[in-house]
Formats: structure tokens, C-alpha cells, sequence
């Protein structure tokens, strides 16, 4: 069960943060596994149909083209050589021997708890890739819970280490917390229920019940191209995908991978329409001028870009529903 966001969950306010590293940082030389679709994924994915047809076509709309994988990089191993310049972020956790992390819980393919209580998914396997890296054992690795809402107040405070939660890197959220990568390129969508014939896009969302969720850009985005749509807001999109069903809303908007997700686990109650309309890199937040640390994260991602175990990464999670490998897009090496 997803327990809310409140205040009362936050650090108090004169907690300290982590402290900036200084510059310094280690060639990252871990792996991360991943498995391929087997057959009864291909027949579930022949199940789905067009709503997955329209899916890839949203990804290419957005310049995703298809890469192979590599079989190389097939152990899970954590680096055992890594080694750190002293008072960087980098030495403090790999001295350390332990990292909490923040991830969504309720996101499938993303950030989703498994049967064991560990949340698993695309994120959750690119926060692994860093973790190698640092040379931190797998099971000293702690995930906690980040809804939209409190992924810069949990990296200010200092609660997590980084958040890797289908985190959109913008502007706005770049005065109050740094990023590294992006490492995906996503873009917002609208579902419906099967059944829904007058919803098309956002521009017939007029006077329609929108779901969405607090803190989030596509909430924001929402407001700005469809301003007389009824915006109803949660702390979750699982909550917004019981809504739909229950004919509480009339739509559901968040970024397209992330519906192709809901409609994965329910394919005979929702639809996508309209196709994406935004672009949404995702990042790994950290703590505002920590520019070693994010240097080191976006060293390693590129890392794993090269030597297949991002798309091992990819292909094992939101290629169940995508099945075609995007190109991992360029890190942006921006000058905070």
C-alpha cells in the first residue's frame, strides 16, 4: 500500500543536507543484467495491439530510433576497485558501503513493488548502474518512496542520496536541485477508456475531468494547453487510473511510457489518443552544486550507453511495452 505524501514525513526544516563534493571522480566499470522478452510476453504484447502500435509511433515522433544491446556487461557485480578523491559525495557512499535512493513505488515498468516488497523497473535498474559504480553492494542499496511532490524537498533535506524517479529535468526545479543525464527522453499523452470516443486529444479535453498528479510537469503542462479542462489532482497516477475507471474522470495525462504502463496491467479498460505533445528528459536528481557527483553520474551513464547495459536495462523493463531500444540521448553537461 502507498502511504501519502504529508509534511509530517519531511526532515525538519534545520536538518543538514549533504554537503557539495569537491571535484574528483572514478572511471565507473560496473554491470547490470537484464532478460529478453520470452514468448508469452510476445503473445501479451500481440494481445495489446494498437494501443502499443501507437506507443512506439510516440517514441519515434520523438526521435527515439532503435540501437542493439550488447551480451557484454552481464554480471551485476559492484566495482571492487573504485576509488574516490576524499570529501567527494562519491568517497563519503562508497566508504560508506550504503545509499538510499528515491523512486516511485506505483509506476510500472518504472518504479513498481514487486511480489517481495522491492520496487523494480527501468529506474530502478539505471540507479543500480550508478550504485555499481560506487562499488555498493546490491543489498546495501535502499530505495524509499518519492511521489512528484517531495522529490526536492527529500533531496534538500538530505533524506536520499539521489532520486531517480521519472524525474523531468526543468528550469524551475534546477534552482533548487541539480541533474545529471537525462538518460530518457519521454513525451505526455492523454489516456482514455476503451470505450471513450469523444476525447481525441488535448484539444477536446474542454470541460473534461483531467487527472493528474501534484507537483508534477505534466499537471503543469495540462494548465497551459487544454486551460478549460477540470484538473483533478493525486499523489499517484495508480490513483488516477482508479478514477478513469470508475468514471470519477474522464482522462488520465502523464507521460506516454508511463500510460503505456496502466494500460499494460488493464489493456481491455484504457486507450492512449492524441499522441505526446510535450518532451520530457529524465534525470537523476542530487543536491543542488554537487557538480563532482554529477559529473561522476553522467560519466557512468555514458559508460553504460556504450557498453549495452543501458539498453539491457531498457529492453528487460519499458521494452516489454516499447519493443524497440531507443538511442539513449546525450547527457547534459549544463553549467549550474
Amino acid at each position: 500500500m502507498r502511504v501519502p505524501f504529508t509534511r509530517s514525513r519531511l526532515q525538519p526544516a534545520g536538518a543538514r543536507p549533504h554537503s557539495p563534493a569537491a571535484a574528483g571522480r572514478a572511471v565507473p566499470s560496473a554491470r547490470s543484467g537484464g532478460t529478453r522478452l520470452g514468448s508469452g510476453a510476445r503473445r501479451d504484447a500481440r494481445r495489446r495491439g494498437g494501443a502499443l502500435m501507437l506507443g512506439v509511433a510516440m517514441l519515434a515522433a520523438l526521435g527515439l530510433t532503435a540501437c542493439g544491446s550488447s551480451d557484454d556487461g552481464d554480471s551485476a557485480t559492484p566495482s571492487d576497485s573504485a576509488s574516490f578523491a576524499p570529501g567527494t559525495t562519491m568517497a563519503r557512499l562508497h566508504d560508506a558501503g550504503k545509499i538510499t535512493i528515491g523512486t516511485k513505488f506505483d509506476q510500472n515498468y518504472f518504479g513498481l513493488k514487486n511480489l517481495s516488497g522491492k520496487p523494480e523497473g527501468f529506474d530502478v535498474e539505471i540507479a543500480k548502474i550508478i550504485t555499481d559504480g560506487l562499488g555498493i553492494p546490491r543489498d546495501h542499496v535502499n530505495f524509499v518512496e518519492t511521489v512528484s511532490a517531495n522529490r526536492e524537498p527529500f533531496i534538500q533535506q538530505g533524506r536520499v542520496d539521489m532520486v531517480v524517479a521519472t524525474y523531468t529535468i526543468n528550469d524551475k526545479r534546477k534552482k533548487a536541485v541539480d541533474f545529471a543525464g537525462p538518460y530518457f527522453i519521454a513525451g505526455q499523452s492523454i489516456m482514455v477508456a476503451k470505450n471513450n470516443t469523444t476525447i481525441t486529444g488535448k484539444d477536446s479535453l474542454a470541460g473534461k475531468k483531467v487527472c493528474s498528479v501534484s507537483g508534477s510537469t505534466p499537471a503543469e503542462n495540462i494548465r497551459k494547453v487544454a486551460p478549460a479542462a477540470q484538473l483533478v489532482l493525486f499523489d499517484g497516477y495508480s490513483k488516477c487510473a482508479d478514477a478513469l475507471k470508475n468514471g470519477q474522470v474522464d482522462a488520465v495525462t502523464t507521460d506516454s511510457v508511463i500510460l503505456l504502463g496502466i494500460i499494460d496491467k488493464d489493456p481491455e479498460a484504457f486507450k492512449l489518443v492524441g499522441g505526446t505533445f510535450t518532451r520530457e528528459p529524465y534525470g537523476i536528481g542530487i543536491h543542488k552544486g554537487d557538480t563532482a557527483f554529477r559529473t561522476f553520474i553522467n560519466d557512468t551513464l555514458e559508460a553504460a550507453y556504450k557498453d549495452g547495459r543501458w539498453a539491457k536495462a531498457f529492453s528487460s523493463t519499458v521494452g516489454k511495452v516499447v519493443p524497440n531500444t531507443p538511442t539513449p540521448p546525450p547527457v547534459d553537461r549544463y553549467t549550474s
